[in-house]
């Protein structure tokens, strides 16, 4: 699953780019920005050890 969450996470973040390039606003910038955190924080949060609970 983690890996998912980083592929998601690569194509958000060139989303941003794109987006950027293209004179998009703000708030569509920082919604894709903050949804790529979250995705990425998401697949690190997977990674790290626990009891599964």
């Amino acid at each position: 699953m983690a890996i998912v969450l980083f592929i998601v996470a690569g194509f958000l973040v060139g989303g941003v780019i794109q987006l950027v390039k293209a004179g998009a606003s703000k708030f569509s910038v920082i919604l894709v920005g903050v949804l790529a955190a979250l995705a990425t924080a998401g697949g690190v949060a997977w990674l790290l050890p626990g009891d599964g609970a």
